[in-house]
């Protein structure tokens, strides 16, 4: 009997793009370190990048992860690399190389400017490679050509001596198509083979805090209690200062989220104190522009009482 398939949590690579970025860049470029500027902080354009390709109603449609950041080169230029993640197990609608190409001339449209674009295809489908746009019509013709990374394709071995933070990333999907069908006990172990390969390389704590959730959360076990297996285990390895464990990393953060919503009360709770006291000014006739000042309101906060 076969095993039953795992999941992928695909959205991660949203996430993990965006917390290495600058290893992204200089993976997928050797040159970047002379073209970007990557002392310069760079923006992610999610939003607007929704804007221009929104969902589908009802949520039909296949949905893509994409990231859109605007990055800036040595001579202060802002260019836009666009990063589209195909991770689809199968060549889905067939389609990814026109969307590609409509990505890019509604991207160019609207910004007027360059775009280099990358679609990582992480599925196991051989013969599915697009990377060429092609429209022909009574002698005219279109030829869109884009960055096509085929993770099938890689040398397990350069990617392990590749001291890039970010071939673990791509290391990591590897392993999830050549070992679909292994044990949660095999899981483990190639898990704990990932985590070796990431602390081998120098990053941020930031970085590494990522990337140890990529490859700790990318693939799922069958039995939750062995991913609480995996994590003691690297707890035990190498010790809790050593690393942040996943949970301990989520607790902080609901700790920190729970900091800024009670920041949030706090603040809606003193306006609506002062849009109070502003209303019984307005009630005396006294001037919009006088309760403003000296409530510290806007003149549209008081006009709309």
């Amino acid at each position: 009997m076969s095993r039953p398939s795992r999941r992928i949590d695909d959205p991660l690579w949203k996430s993990i793009i965006e917390q290495t970025f600058v290893h992204f860049l200089s993976f997928f470029f050797p040159d970047a370190d002379d073209i970007f500027d990557l002392n310069r902080e760079c923006e992610y354009l999610d939003k607007e990048f929704e804007s221009l390709f929104p969902p589908e109603p009802n949520n039909k449609g296949v949905r893509y992860v994409d990231k859109l950041v605007k990055v800036y080169l040595h001579d202060g230029s802002e260019q836009f690399v666009l990063c589209h993640i195909e991770v689809q197990s199968s060549k889905g609608n067939g389609d990814l190389a026109q969307r590609m190409f409509e990505y890019f001339y509604k991207i160019s449209d609207k910004y007027k400017v360059p775009v280099t674009a990358l679609a990582i295809l992480a599925d196991g489908n051989k013969s599915y490679r697009p990377a060429i746009y092609v429209q022909e019509f009574m002698g005219t013709s279109l030829s869109y050509r884009f960055n096509s990374y085929k993770i099938l394709d890689q040398d397990e071995t350069v990617l392990r001596a590749d001291s890039n933070p970010f071939a673990v990333v791509v290391l990591t999907a590897l392993m999830a198509i050549l070992h679909r069908n292994v044990t949660d006990e095999q899981l483990k172990e190639i898990k704990h083979d990932l985590y070796e390969e990431m602390i081998k390389r120098e990053m941020s704590k930031d970085t590494r805090q990522g990337i140890y959730d990529f490859l700790a959360r990318y693939v799922s076990f069958q039995k939750p209690e062995m991913f609480i297996n995996f994590e003691k285990e690297v707890e035990t390895k190498l010790g809790r200062n050593t690393t942040m464990g996943t949970r301990e990393y989520l607790l902080e953060k609901a700790k920190n989220e729970g900091k800024a919503v009670e920041r949030a009360k706090a603040e809606a709770e003193k306006l609506a104190e002062k849009l109070d006291s502003a209303l019984e000014f307005k009630k005396l006739g006294v001037p919009d522009a006088d309760i403003a000042k000296a409530l510290g309101l806007s003149m549209d906060q008081v006009k709309a009482l």
